[in-house]
């Protein structure tokens, strides 16, 4: 049985083929990961369904359930959902499977440091979908659904009903992420934490437009995803000034520890440097 690739160590070098058969490896691992956790979601797609048709209104007391026109639809639709269910499931492992193909290029400090962000951005992620799930979906698909409701037989065709569902999350999810993403470029000093409090009216008009341009036409989803936006926004401004002070301080350590080494005029590089010598 061939074993699991192994992660090369920083420096550690490699031949093109060894990269190749690497990459290969770590892409069967994440299409058989893929393929356990899809079967294993397609054996609880009754549980998956009903956890997704939970935000659905009810009608003269009963539940109303998506609808299926074709033959194929109920099978083609189940399985759908249970794939896309398997490929969140598997998320944890094809991440890992390409941070484990790319970490030897960074040093085992920067190795830690993206680590310790991917959990935070996972963390930042989930939260984003419990919220889309828990407060946005049901009063956006309640207001949607019942929309001039004496004017039309609305019947809900589960095909678009889930992939409005699915993209709700995924957009709360990315969402979330705001702070990271305002951090990295803090960073790398595209937006630095001064001109981000400067120009803070204008970032609010583009995170309104961004808030207008995910998924949900209807006023009632807008504002529930422009709330959780603008509060990010602004904490995210807060975050890279206290993180800003702090790259300062830790490059002003390294500058005066830099200095300490290289310009001692009592080192030449050969040991302390005597006065009697001269």
């Amino acid at each position: 049985m061939r074993p699991l690739p192994r992660r090369l160590q920083h420096g550690e070098e490699a031949t093109v083929v060894e990269h190749l058969g690497e990459l290969r490896s770590r892409l069967v691992v994440c299409l058989i990961t893929i393929g356990v956790t899809t079967g294993v979601a397609f054996g609880f797609h009754n549980r998956i369904l009903n956890w997704l048709n939970r935000p659905l209104p009810v009608h003269n007391g009963q539940k109303v359930l998506p609808t299926t026109i074709g033959v194929a639809e109920p099978f083609l639709t189940s399985f759908w959902v249970s794939f896309w269910a398997g490929l969140v499931f598997a998320l944890p492992i094809i991440l890992w499977q390409m941070w484990g193909f790319f970490a030897p290029a960074f040093h085992h400090n920067v190795q830690r440091k993206v680590v310790g962000f991917a959990l935070v951005a996972g963390l930042l992620f989930a939260s984003g979908i419990a919220f889309g799930y828990y407060v946005v979906l049901k009063p956006a698909i309640g207001f949607l659904t019942n929309y001039d409701s004496s004017h039309f037989n609305i019947l809900i065709q589960a095909k678009s009903y889930y992939e409005f569902v699915t993209l709700v999350l995924i957009a709360m999810g990315v969402i979330f992420l705001l702070p990271i993403f305002v951090l990295a470029m803090a960073r790398i000093g595209i937006l630095p934490a001064a001109k981000l409090r400067r120009n803070r009216r204008l970032g609010y008009v583009i995170v309104a437009a961004l808030a207008v341009a995910l998924p949900g036409v209807d006023p009632v989803t807008t504002t529930l995803e422009m709330i959780p936006l603008m509060i990010l926004f602004e904490a995210s401004i807060w975050l890279a000034v206290i993180f800003d002070k702090r790259w300062k301080h830790a490059a002003a350590a390294r500058e005066a520890a830099w200095q300490a080494e290289y310009d001692d005029p009592l080192d030449f590089g050969g040991g302390p440097f005597e006065a009697d010598a001269i």
